[in-house]
């Protein structure tokens, strides 16, 4: 399992690189990665360029499709990965879960894609496993402009893990918190603080 980071959003209402502002005294990607360490030796920041995380511990890839959106940044992940599945999330998501991690990796040897779903229908294709059968039909997304990872969904062997199981390992939902704006970041820090992060 190849765990990919994608770390090459403008941050365009955060103002500044999200993936380094700090969360409990750690760049947000750090963070990232140190949860992805546990579960791969195969680390991929898809990024527009090396800087400023050539340091850290993970082969820094360009995207593919520059200006294509995460549905080119995973293509990209994939595409540079060196096994067969790949364990996608955001570099703005300081609170993953091992366990719902974990479990999302077991289910996926036998689909193309495991993916959280919840019970309103909204998913998170952001935190997601997605295997090497994905990239033909994104790659036809790709070329055709259609930038919505969930439109390749049909065409693939999908197992969406439900709200009842992401319940079970993470009742507070705190893996899917991504930080897009400063009051994200504020709150981030906040809930850092009352883990008893400094």
């Amino acid at each position: 399992m190849t765990g990919i980071v994608l770390a090459g959003g403008q941050s365009r209402r955060l103002g500044t690189n999200k993936a380094v502002v700090e969360v409990g005294g750690v760049p947000l990607i750090e963070r990232v990665l140190a949860h992805l360490r546990a579960l791969s030796d195969d680390l991929v920041i898809v990024a527009n360029g090396p800087e400023p995380y050539s340091s850290l511990g993970g082969r820094v890839v360009g995207d593919e499709w520059p200006g294509m959106g995460s549905l080119g940044g995973i293509y990209s992940g994939l595409r540079a990965g060196r096994y067969e599945r790949g364990l996608v999330v955001a570099c703005d998501m300081p609170f993953l879960n091992a366990r719902l991690l974990r479990r999302m990796i077991d289910l996926s040897r036998e689909y193309d894609v495991v993916m959280p779903r919840f019970d309103d229908g909204r998913m998170e294709p952001l935190h997601a496993v997605y295997g090497r059968a994905c990239l033909a039909p994104m790659e036809a997304q790709l070329r055709q402009g259609d930038l919505r990872i969930i439109n390749i969904l049909p065409h693939l062997r999908v197992r969406y893990l439900t709200q009842s199981e992401i319940d079970a390992l993470d009742p507070q939902h705190l893996s899917f918190f991504n930080v897009n704006t400063r009051q994200d970041l504020e709150r981030a820090r906040a809930l850092a603080a009352e883990a008893g992060e400094e």
